[in-house]
């Protein structure tokens, strides 16, 4: 049979090649095939998830929740050292220069449907009194598509992963200026299996966690997002990031 290996969007798929590369050694690893798909849209995603056409996922902390508490899955191991912070940006053309300019009666914001970025960008506004009912969200596939939004005036500020926003060409970043990036350290994008895949769950972290031994494997370390190793992920560190997830939605 063939698993299937999903990339949530928010995920640096600058270079595919990595992921194809290590998809490839994952195979040779497990004896067993796997189709990687990368997602440019959270939707989609979703409903590949919710039709059971996901074994192996690397998703972020808001779907790591879901997919743990809802579904089964169990976590296998996280990118060491990288954090998921979340960051506002306004077009480079725009008068506002940092949240306090912000501050008002309401703001549209353009974001991707990823929860917890969205969720640490509305607690970055709080302090200039835009809070929940003050803040209307226009929805859109991915980070370039929020860029859009932005640069044709549709919304005023846009939310983005921090490190999807890093990845942008130079040239489209020339056209945003960040004015706010969280520090909390703690929410992180997690590598994931399903009930259906779970006696390869050792396999498969074994698999990840060769990279980190080898110097050989340090660009496709870099190209993967984890350019320090991979770490394995304890079903206790989940439910400490769940937790906070669950306490920045209230």
């Amino acid at each position: 049979m063939t698993y299937h290996f999903a990339l949530s969007p928010d995920v640096n798929v600058r270079d595919l090649s990595h992921w194809f590369v290590f998809n490839t050694r994952l195979q040779k690893r497990t004896g067993e095939a796997f189709h990687l798909s990368p997602f440019d849209d959270f939707s989609e995603l979703k409903r590949a998830i919710e039709n059971e056409g996901v074994d192996l996922v690397y998703a972020n902390a808001a779907d790591t929740a879901m997919l743990v508490r809802q579904r089964g899955f169990v976590p296998l191991v996280s990118a060491r050292g990288v954090a998921d912070e979340a960051l506002i940006a306004v077009a480079e053309e725009s008068p506002w220069r940092s949240l306090e300019d912000l501050r008002g009666d309401s703001l549209v914001a353009a974001a991707t449907n990823a929860p917890d970025v969205e969720r640490i960008c509305r607690i970055l506004l709080e302090p200039v009194d835009l809070g929940k009912d003050a803040i209307q969200v226009l929805y859109r596939r991915n980070p370039v598509m929020v860029t859009k939004s932005l640069l044709l005036g549709e919304a005023k500020v846009g939310f983005f992963l921090a490190t999807a926003f890093e990845e942008m060409s130079a040239t489209v970043k020339t056209m945003l200026r960040p004015i706010a990036r969280s520090r909390v350290h703690l929410v992180r994008h997690s590598m994931l299996v399903s009930p259906r895949a779970a006696a390869l769950a050792e396999p498969i972290r074994a698999a990840f966690l060769e990279l980190s031994t080898s110097h050989d494997d340090q660009p496709l370390l870099v190209g993967l997002g984890a350019p320090k190793g991979w770490a394995v992920m304890s079903s206790e560190e989940a439910d400490l990031m769940i937790d906070l997830m669950d306490t920045l939605d209230t």
